[in-house]
């Protein structure tokens, strides 16, 4: 009954973010908006569901090692495991102007993480200023791109996709239905990963930085290597930076505003060190030869690999 739940999970997640990328950059041409931006609200959001959702739960249920675990464990499985196999499919070129800006929040996002990390107790005033961050971000991210110069010739055509050229309502509902069936698809796989490592005797820490977090970041990966294979690497990309940036002040934020939440020590002595240096080397790729080749994506890979042995070994 698990590996079913799980095989449906996987099914539902895969149909889920091809109908997410369809949808999401045709609304994109549709509105004259660019992918980047489509990929750094609609899809970042979108695909970031699973872990709010995940989160809340385990705040409201008093599993901390799973709620703040979920967000540090599905920021690094973002940039080391999805970001690293979304290159390994097809290295990408990166848009440093927008980069600039998008980065410096992803930054600031990880310090803001390590702050409150490290304090030892996500309160609520620390929530409403992470959510408010956020809000910031989101609203200050859509007035820049609207001001880009000759921004419609930004725009691929539909040509340029396979995509069908269809209308704006059928585009939303595909989206919808893509962010729906990736939702629950999430929700199914994690379900049945949680019963089977459950079963294994692992701790819940343990279980989400790792099972939750890659679970839960299935949504993302899909999504990633869809858009990926389908040439929309600015969707590929910025869905990655969005979600990490979501997942901190969103996830960490909206949680922490319906319950307090006390970290657990082990996740402030090892696994947010980890976070920030991942990002700064999702930094450092971005900004140095303006792409993420195929060797950057092995390292991030193999750094993916040797830090969930390192769990394993110390748990």
């Amino acid at each position: 009954m698990v590996a079913i739940e799980i095989l449906i999970g996987l099914i539902f997640l895969a149909l889920g973010g091809d109908l997410l990328v369809r949808g999401a950059v045709t609304v994109a041409q549709h509105l004259r908006v660019s992918p980047l931006l489509i990929g750094l609200t609609l899809v970042g959001f979108g695909t970031s569901t699973p872990e709010l959702v995940t989160s809340l739960e385990a705040a409201l249920r008093g599993a901390p090692g799973i709620a703040v675990g979920n967000v540090v464990g599905s920021n690094i499985a973002n940039i080391l495991l999805i970001l690293g196999l979304s290159a390994a499919v097809l290295p990408f070129a990166v848009d440093r102007k927008a980069f600039r800006r998008d980065g410096l929040v992803l930054i600031i996002a990880a310090l803001a993480a390590a702050a409150v990390i490290l304090f030892g107790r996500i309160d609520r005033l620390s929530g409403l200023l992470l959510v408010t961050a956020l809000i910031v971000y989101v609203v200050f991210t859509f007035l820049s791109e609207r001001r880009r110069p000759a921004l419609a010739g930004n725009v691929p055509k539909l040509e340029d996709t396979s995509a069908p050229r269809i209308g704006l309502m059928l585009a939303i509902g595909l989206t919808v239905i893509g962010l729906v069936l990736t939702i629950f698809g999430a929700r199914l796989l994690v379900s049945g990963a949680v019963a089977l490592a459950s079963l294994a005797g692992v701790s819940e820490t343990i279980i989400g930085l790792t099972i939750v977090a890659v679970g839960t970041s299935l949504p993302e990966l899909i999504t990633s290597i869809a858009a990926a294979w389908r040439r929309q690497a600015d969707v590929a990309f910025g869905n990655i930076v969005g979600s990490n940036i979501y997942n901190i002040f969103g996830i960490l934020g909206v949680s922490a505003i319906v319950t307090p939440i006390d970290v657990p020590a082990e996740i402030a002595g090892f696994d947010l060190w980890v976070l920030l240096g991942v990002t700064a080397l999702l930094v450092v790729f971005a900004t140095t030869g303006r792409r993420v080749s195929r060797w950057e994506g092995a390292i991030m890979l193999t750094a993916y690999v040797a830090y969930v042995s390192a769990l394993v070994a110390g748990s």
